[in-house]
């Protein structure tokens, strides 16, 4: 295995990214302030905001831009209460999907532990008034945990989206070093787990952070432990500290050590993974994969 390990404090020549700009960034950052939506691409400082805006794909983020949990790796904003939930803003997501003419979206929020079913209604409500005005968009939702609640992930299941994912985020060693309390590894598994009992027909998918102190067989335990519950999808990325009084990086994995973990992930049994140090739990190489899987 190649051990290339730049310094953390030292950012690599391979996570280099441009600053966002362009015609088609600056459109789709107005059509988005003019629904008064947020995008998770802002509010967690994703790396690749450029590239994804400048080709027209965005990853919508419902029921507010305040997160009631506090995971030390995150860079959204928390608070003890969210936002209070607007009723209409599954319309305004619809209609600004409708007006970006998309193939595939990814709808996603934070997590509202003050909200008596974690917003999954809100969560359900998108997914079908978002078919109802788009019936041909591939849609896929990134959701909380819901804090095991069965009852809740039924909403969103119920919906039926093509695709579910819930991160795992990091290995069980780490999930209380760099997860909020209120998360759980086992808890996170269990979600997972039940979409496929709820409903065998929806793929399920899971994202990885390297760089926060994992080893190698940790990360392979938590493969193991992600295909045990049949996931589909997984991705796996380069933890980057978004200000300093976040976790501090560990380590910058080689672009290599991505390729290995890749390949162990598709032997493991996973229909897809992509594993990169820019990969990110909504990433388009992942889309593309899944849109061409159901087209079919």
């Amino acid at each position: 295995m190649i051990d290339a390990r730049p310094q953390a404090g030292h950012k690599p020549q391979w996570l280099k990214v441009r600053l966002p700009s362009g015609a088609a960034y600056n459109r789709l950052k107005d059509n988005f302030r003019g629904l008064k939506l947020h995008t998770v691409c802002e509010e967690a400082r994703c790396p690749n905001l450029a590239e994804c805006w400048q080709s027209g794909t965005a990853t919508i983020m419902i029921l507010g831009d305040v997160c009631t949990r506090g995971c030390r790796f995150c860079a959204v904003k928390t608070a003890k209460a969210g936002v209070p939930v607007d009723p209409d803003e599954p319309g305004r997501v619809a209609e600004a999907l409708a007006r970006m003419n998309l193939r595939y979206v990814v709808i996603t929020s934070v997590d509202r532990d003050d909200l008596d079913d974690g917003g999954a209604g809100i969560f359900a409500d998108t997914i079908r008034e978002t078919r109802r005005r788009c019936p041909d968009l591939i849609i896929e939702v990134l959701i909380p945990d819901f804090r095991g609640d069965v009852a809740a992930l039924r909403k969103v299941v119920d919906a039926a989206p093509q695709v579910i994912g819930q991160n795992i985020e990091t290995v069980r060693r780490l999930t209380r070093y760099a997860r909020d309390a209120r998360c759980g590894y086992e808890q996170t598994l269990d979600v997972l787990a039940n979409i496929k009992t709820l409903d065998p027909r929806i793929y399920t998918k899971s994202a990885i952070l390297l760089g926060l102190g994992e080893t190698a067989d940790e990360v392979l335990a938590t493969m193991r432990d992600l295909r045990d519950r049949n996931v589909d999808i997984l991705t796996l990325g380069q933890y980057l500290q978004p200000t300093r009084k976040h976790l501090p990086v560990t380590e910058f994995l080689h672009p290599n050590r991505f390729g290995e973990y890749e390949e162990q992930g598709m032997k493991l049994g996973f229909r897809y993974v992509a594993a990169g140090p820019m990969v990110r739990s909504s990433y388009k190489a992942a889309e593309f994969f899944v849109e061409e899987m159901l087209r079919r």
